[in-house]
């Protein structure tokens, strides 16, 4: 009973000191580069056909869109810590959107390096969103629930993965002949594009409140100014959260960018489109239902830390049925996989920066840094498919859950090194 009164008291707080419109507007961001991610997935497989290349060049896609995460996180932190959360979304949302437009102009070049440039350019824009929307969720409320919100906001941007393969593949595997096939790449970009813009004049106009961070209180009383990005060395769960992160996202992409790879391979009787369908409604909705359960039942009973080493477990044992390659059974624990990796990016973004203080943005920076684990390990994976054969390239994503297992166990623990 004790419980659910604070949980009522916390939910009244939220909603009259102005925090809930601004979340839902935050919240929306998740859902709008959920899809740009989902879209990604479907492009992977589309440019190995259409420009006939091997699955290793393809996994420059990724290469390119999460290296421009790599590049913008740090100039993304700097621009909030100078210019406040509501400014630097608004500059990633006109980023975004202005990389979706020129998918347009990237069709009739026809060429691979201008639709990678339209995808670097949506990238650094979703390294803005995401380097704010991420930490604001955690502060924007009581401290108390900071995960479990987090997560709840990271439902929508499962379903975003979920739109961003079913309406990508229905627009781009659905048309015949090459100069079309060219031109239907555009399609989902412009939508999404015009919705960003949307998105972006609700936020112009809105009023957002500004979190002030706390600052680290010594033993003698006086506040200490960590300001510093070395300061963070100084916080070993930051440190491994880091390196969670860089994996995880390693891992994700991995699984997602050969998806459809291995799916069609297993069951040679699948088109490309089938496969996407899958993808969108068995993987992805999987997901977005881990996500929404982790969020709203699972993380008020387990807590955070604990659930994310149980579902990194399990994800070990999917990926060794994958690798097996036993068909439908390998299928079935790939799409699996997607339910236990629902609530890893959210609760190691949560776990690391907590009680960080005014070091908050900075580290939330580095934590989106980390993100270019997903330019990596395709690249390897890709590699691995073309020598050998595309399930043994899953081994990657393997190793990469057995250290988020260490760290729900073990790394997570807040504690300050001198």
């Amino acid at each position: 009973m004790t419980n659910d009164l604070k949980a009522n008291d916390s939910q009244k707080r939220f909603v009259f000191q102005g925090f809930l419109i601004p979340f839902i507007l935050v919240t929306s961001l998740f859902f709008l580069w959920g899809f740009a991610h989902g879209c990604l997935d479907v492009l992977n497989k589309h440019f190995q056909e259409l420009l006939h290349m091997s699955k290793a060049k393809s996994a420059f896609v990724q290469f390119v869109f999460y290296g421009g995460y790599f590049l913008m996180a740090i100039p993304a932190g700097l621009l909030m810590q100078k210019f406040g959360y509501k400014k630097g979304i608004i500059f990633g949302l006109l980023l975004f959107a202005t990389g979706a437009f020129l998918m347009l102009p990237a069709t009739l070049v026809q060429t691979f390096g201008s639709f990678l440039l339209c995808l670097f350019v949506i990238s650094c824009g979703l390294t803005c969103l995401e380097t704010a929307a991420n930490p604001y969720t955690t502060i924007l409320g009581p401290p108390e629930s900071g995960e479990r919100r987090i997560n709840f906001s990271q439902s929508f941007n499962g379903l975003g993965w979920i739109a961003g393969p079913l309406v990508g593949g229905m627009l781009i595997f659905s048309v015949n002949g090459d100069s079309n096939k060219f031109a239907s790449i555009a399609l989902p970009y412009l939508l999404i594009g015009t919705l960003v813009l949307v998105v972006a004049v609700l936020f112009w106009r809105v009023t957002f409140p500004e979190i002030k961070e706390e600052y680290h209180i010594a033993n003698d009383g006086k506040t200490i100014p960590e300001g510093r990005l070395k300061d963070l060395l100084k916080h070993p769960h930051f440190v491994l959260a880091v390196i969670a992160q860089f994996l995880y996202v390693a891992a994700q992409t991995g699984v997602n960018s050969f998806f459809i790879n291995y799916v069609t391979e297993e069951i040679p009787s699948l088109t490309n489109q089938q496969a996407a369908q899958i993808l969108g409604f068995g993987g992805m909705g999987l997901f977005w239902l881990g996500r929404f359960t982790g969020s709203t039942i699972l993380m008020r009973i387990i807590r955070p830390n604990r659930l994310l080493a149980f579902y990194a477990i399990i994800n070990v044992l999917t990926m060794g049925l994958v690798v097996a390659g036993l068909g439908w059974v390998s299928v079935v624990a790939l799409f699996s996989t997607y339910f236990f990796m629902s609530v890893m990016f959210p609760t190691i973004f949560a776990l690391g920066i907590k009680d960080l203080g005014p070091l908050t943005k900075k580290g939330s920076s580095i934590l989106v840094m980390s993100i270019v684990g997903g330019a990596i390990f395709p690249m390897f994976m890709g590699w691995i498919a073309d020598v050998s054969r595309m399930a043994l390239g899953f081994i990657i994503p393997l190793l990469c859950f057995s250290f988020i297992v260490f760290f729900g166990l073990k790394g997570y623990k807040v504690r300050r090194s001198v």
